[in-house]
């Protein structure tokens, strides 16, 4: 071989080498977990995530509490295939046919660390009240309660969602919890204990009374393997059989005097799954406490706890004078004045049926075309909305008419 052809092999391979080398660099750039951000979920931790909905089979179910109010699903995919990864404190999507020509959108939170087998789920019963609209509260819980059973398939949207721990390891982390909040947190726990297990732990759960208290072996346990790990168990109204110091640390509720009492000086971050009463006290007063807003992250608990998230940030401007909405399918205009905190309120308000989930910007399920206007939204939504689309739940017009596909 001669100098000159060696030279330009050795040369090509150079070539081939940085090539190669940048396309990793790109790749790793695209792919690199982001955790605590205000990415969207696309961006988030989720190679093989697949597209659209696909069947999972419950495999295993079981009740959580005394009461029987939770009840945790486990699925494995009905082909076979391996599971998409996800970050602790993701959801599911789920469509539930609550009857024959009926499905809803809903989304719960991911109850276990990451498993490639299968996932976990747990669903709070909400009883829903005599009398109310065709859509009361707690139709897709008691439907799973009821009519879930092993074996059943579900229709199931890949993982997603922004609320997820960050990877600072020397700033201990604390968990505050409001009865199904536990949820997402279980995962961050799980999840947290296993990858950084010197890290410290607190988690603060409240509950009303011992037979609602979820979980509980399964967190003593995790108690006694992990030093660093501690739990407050807050019961506001304990049963008789209730007894302090066995069953639950403290009386009352979750408040900021209970975690200065208990936490130690320093940075701690922050991350509060609750009702909205618990989420609207507890985030102004660690505001106040001199926490900063970068440490504290919190899961909207249904639309009262979205609209407070919505709060922190700057406000949605509201038209200062009456504008139209027109929903083409529907075939009515309606007038806009501010009045409503989102565009999903101001159509249930007119009597409008729009398909909802989550109701807080994260599943998609209240997606449609937006046809002519802008519509604003206090936070970037969690769902990656499709170009030409609006999220009615969080969204707002933009100081104009709209026309909307619904």
């Amino acid at each position: 071989m001669s100098a000159s052809l060696l030279l330009a092999f050795v040369s090509a391979a150079l070539v081939l080498q940085v090539v190669v080398a940048i396309g990793v660099a790109v790749w790793r750039r695209g792919h690199a977990p982001v955790v605590g951000t205000a990415a969207p979920p696309s961006t988030l931790p989720t190679p093989g995530a697949w597209d659209g909905w696909r069947e999972l089979r419950v495999v295993r179910r079981e009740y959580e509490d005394r009461a029987h109010t939770l009840c945790s699903f486990h699925l494995e995919p009905s082909d076979g295939a391996r599971l998409s990864p996800f970050a602790p404190g993701q959801f599911l999507t789920f469509a539930v046919p609550i009857s024959a020509d009926r499905t809803l959108t809903r989304c719960y939170s991911l109850s276990d660390g990451p498993n490639p087998r299968s996932y976990r789920i747990t669903v709070k019963r909400v009883l829903a009240p005599a009398g109310e609209s065709d859509r009361p509260p707690g139709a897709c819980s008691n439907y799973l309660h009821d009519r879930l059973h092993v074996g059943d398939v579900v229709q199931v949207k890949a993982p997603a969602g922004r609320f997820v721990v960050d990877p600072e390891q020397s700033v201990p982390i604390v968990l505050i919890a409001g009865g199904v909040g536990i949820t997402p947190l279980l995962s961050m726990l799980r999840g947290g204990l296993a990858a950084e297990p010197n890290r410290a732990v607190h988690l603060y759960y409240g509950v009303r009374h011992g037979a609602e208290h979820g979980f509980r072996a399964e967190l003593e346990e995790l108690a006694r393997l992990h030093p660093t790990f501690d739990v407050h168990a807050v019961y506001s109204q304990p049963g008789p059989d209730d007894a302090p110091g066995r069953d639950f640390q403290h009386v009352g509720h979750i408040d900021i005097d209970l975690l200065k009492r208990t936490l130690q000086a320093g940075r701690h971050r922050f991350y509060l799954c609750g009702p909205p009463a618990m989420m609207a006290n507890l985030i102004p007063a660690l505001v106040q406490w001199g926490v900063s807003r970068s440490d504290i992250h919190h899961e909207a608990f249904g639309p009262a706890s979205a609209r407070l998230a919505a709060s922190s940030s700057r406000p949605v401007p509201s038209a200062s004078t009456s504008l139209d909405v027109m929903f083409r399918r529907s075939a009515r205009t309606l007038a806009w004045d501010g009045t409503d905190a989102n565009l999903l309120d101001f159509a249930e308000r007119h009597d409008l049926a729009v398909e909802s989930g989550c109701r807080s910007g994260s599943c998609g399920g209240c997606e449609v075309k937006l046809i002519s206007g802008t519509v604003r939204y206090a936070e970037r939504p969690d769902h990656d909305i499709a170009s030409g689309h609006c999220l009615l739940c969080v969204g707002v017009p933009d100081g104009g008419s709209l026309e909307l596909e619904a």
